[in-house]
């Protein structure tokens, strides 16, 4: 399959397709992938996508081949990782006359990541619309799936969706289409949901309701196949992975608190907990007695544990209970450390340091980065005062729904 593959009218396959074994995301792509582009040749000439940056070269002398690039018109970016933005920088220099179309946050990191800051963007919000010229498209904003900035294009008139990584397969295809692959891509759809997107599930309700008013004739995705046939069967694998199957999960909160912020952001985090179904025991460590406490430790799924700061270092009976931790048997278990302070907080890192010494698995921004690539969700949870600013309510919120995801993932 070359570039100017034909997938409908006017709309032609410019993507590349790379057979090597292909270190991606800390796994090893044994099947190698495809980069898939898309081009539309409309009134207004618009490009969907571009290909990994180290064949961004490559792709954008191929594109010259199939169209003039100063008749491009829109260049249109659903997610700003290399592997689908990396072709840009290459195609831009070529194509000075097309606007780059994606979400407001996507604009500082394209401008930053290829010196584009003076180029003209369209920023485009969920359900806009866009002429280029006998196609329509529609975009949608699918934030986290699998990064913030992320969005879908739907071709109203082809009905072609083009949803990045989203629906995606990671194989060097031979065949675009993958009802002539020759074989069952079903395990390998799996495998991708798996391995890239699951530890996004919750935002796959926000997928379902971007797509569950649009007649799909074909889904044309970033990676792999596109698909024309079963489509209803590959948006239920989403679905139905993504789901929520497990139950009766517990979570154990202990903290100690000076004025009260700790204890704030302990219910903030309950309240979370208990609104996706989770039961939740919650002490007080200074006014409960500490054989309970530990029998709720030891009964629980999950396990948070939190301080205010004095003096540099935790306050009330707390040290008492995390010195008896190391004499349990916590495997098995999530743990996540949180707390406020005023000055410098070294109370949050002291309880990090014990959960540490257990041999349950501690929560960690940098655990958090390297199998999700998610930068809004941190730990330890660290608050300066009180917790009363929205982007603080939102910090809390969004490392109980980390950890609720965790407890409740079908997979």
């Amino acid at each position: 399959m070359k570039p100017g593959f034909k997938l409908a009218k006017d709309i032609y396959w410019v993507g590349k397709i790379d057979e090597r074994e292909v270190p991606f995301h800390r796994l090893l792509l044994t099947k190698g992938t495809t980069y898939n582009s898309y081009l539309l040749k409309t009134g207004k000439p618009t490009v969907i996508d571009t290909v990994d940056m180290e064949f961004g070269r490559e792709f954008a002398e191929q594109l010259s081949e199939l169209i003039d690039p100063l008749d491009i018109q829109y260049i249109v970016i659903n997610h700003t990782e290399p592997d689908h933005s990396g072709g840009l920088a290459a195609l831009a220099g070529k194509a000075t006359n097309a606007t780059i179309v994606c979400t407001e946050i996507a604009v500082p990191e394209i401008q930053q990541m290829y010196k584009l800051q003076h180029r003209n963007y369209l920023v485009v919000k969920d359900g806009d619309q866009l002429d280029i010229g006998g196609k329509t498209l529609l975009f949608k904003e699918t934030p986290y799936l699998h990064t913030e900035e992320t969005m879908i294009t739907y071709c109203i008139e082809d009905k072609i969706l083009f949803p990045c990584d989203i629906f995606s397969t990671h194989i060097a295809v031979e065949k675009l289409f993958a009802d002539e692959a020759g074989f069952d891509i079903t395990e390998d759809f799996k495998g991708y949901y798996q391995a890239i997107i699951h530890p996004h599930r919750r935002y796959v309700r926000t997928l379902m309701e971007a797509i569950k008013d649009l007649e799909i004739d074909m889904i044309a995705p970033s990676h792999g196949f596109a698909i024309r046939q079963d489509i209803p069967k590959f948006i239920n694998l989403y679905a139905e992975l993504s789901s929520e199957t497990t139950v009766g999960k517990k979570v154990s909160i202990v903290y100690t608190t000076i004025k009260n912020s700790t204890k704030k952001m302990a219910h903030i985090l309950q309240d979370s907990f208990l609104e996706n179904n989770i039961e939740v025991e919650l002490w007080d460590a200074d006014k409960s007695d500490e054989a309970d406490i530990l029998k709720s430790i030891a009964a629980a799924d999950a396990v948070f544990i939190g301080s205010s700061t004095k003096y540099a270092d935790m306050t009330g009976n707390l040290e008492s209970i995390l010195l008896k931790l190391k004499d349990l048997n916590l495997e098995g278990k999530l743990a996540a450390a949180f707390g406020s302070y005023g000055w410098s907080g070294e109370a949050i890192e002291v309880v990090q340091d014990y959960l540490n010494g257990t041999n349950m698995a501690v929560q960690s921004t940098s655990h958090v980065i390297k199998t999700t690539g998610m930068t809004h969700v941190e730990f330890p949870i660290r608050i300066r005062f009180s917790p009363k600013e929205k982007e603080k309510i939102s910090k809390i919120k969004n490392a109980a729904e980390f950890v609720s995801d965790l407890l409740l993932s079908a997979i």
